[in-house]
């Protein structure tokens, strides 16, 4: 058997999941985990379904050309891959390398199933404490106020060159320009060693609901022109106590880092994660 992963986002409306199953069970498909979310408050639906197709149909068994006529008649953003495909991955990263050590180590292990097609950092590999492995290549991008439109070029280019479908900040200390931002949205993950996001004034709740809070912690979410307001995929807590020194805060900051990028990460290698405005939906496992 080989198994399929299906995402989707349209506005709501009856007969959705409906026609999805009806297609699955028209070219063989076997349905091994489906999750759905209606957002009441936009009118937008959202679904993630994993299916099997027995391996002598070959490829999606026409799932996708039936696909096709469902996405036009709903009006449907889809996207239908093999559970196995192994996105390629651009690292970057600054001098604090722990977050890139973290991901390599999961994919090592086949833990984060990724194609890591290069990293690259605004300082050189010599600065870094973590050893690349031999067939991931280290681009040093240096960069100044001046270079800065220079030194992104070079980044896109490096993206077009490799084919790499998601940009990691793993602890990249430089702000991406806007102009980069939006060229990246949706496919480049950031890690912020903070909580956030902050909120002042007049209802803070509604506030944190309409930004998709997780929880307070540090926070992976996807890069946006709007510096650390993008899209929230995973938060967490560390907890700490009038006995911990700075260095122990630092320590601690370094381990809720490394598991809040990871998490992200991963759920959107999974494909487990869909944007929703300034929100996103997550079916976690």
């Amino acid at each position: 058997m080989t198994t399929h992963i299906l995402t989707l986002t349209c506005r709501n409306r009856p007969g959705i999941v409906a026609a999805v199953a009806t297609a699955l069970a028209e070219t063989g498909g076997d349905i091994t985990e489906a999750r759905q979310f209606d957002d009441t408050l936009t009118g937008t639906f959202f679904m993630r379904v994993a299916f099997r197709l027995p391996q002598e149909i070959g490829g999606d068994g026409g799932f996708r050309a039936k696909m096709d006529g469902i996405g036009t008649a709903f009006g449907m953003q889809w996207t239908l891959s093999p559970q196995d495909y192994r996105q390629k991955v651009l690292i970057l990263v600054s001098k604090f390398d722990h977050c890139l050590s973290d991901l390599l180590y999961r994919q090592r292990i086949g833990e984060m199933p990724m194609d890591l097609v290069a990293v690259a950092g605004n300082h050189p590999e010599s600065a870094l404490s973590v050893r690349l492995p031999e067939d991931v290549p280290y681009h040093h991008l240096p960069i100044t106020r001046e270079t800065k439109p220079q030194q992104e070029a070079e980044i896109r280019a490096l993206v077009e060159e490799t084919g790499a479908e998601l940009v990691v900040l793993a602890r990249y200390m430089q702000i991406l320009s806007d102009e980069m931002s939006a060229w990246l949205s949706g496919r480049c993950i950031n890690i912020h060693h903070s909580f956030l996001p902050g909120f002042k004034g007049a209802k803070p709740y509604h506030q944190a609901h309409a930004r998709g809070v997780k929880m307070i912690g540090a926070t992976a979410h996807y890069v946006t022109e709007d510096l650390d307001e993008g899209p929230i995929i995973s938060q967490d807590v560390e907890h700490v106590t009038h006995a911990d020194t700075p260095d122990d805060l630092v320590a601690k900051g370094r381990d809720i880092e490394r598991r809040v990028l990871a998490r992200a990460v991963a759920l959107h290698l999974d494909r487990r994660v869909l944007v929703n405005g300034s929100r996103t939906v997550v079916f976690g496992k």
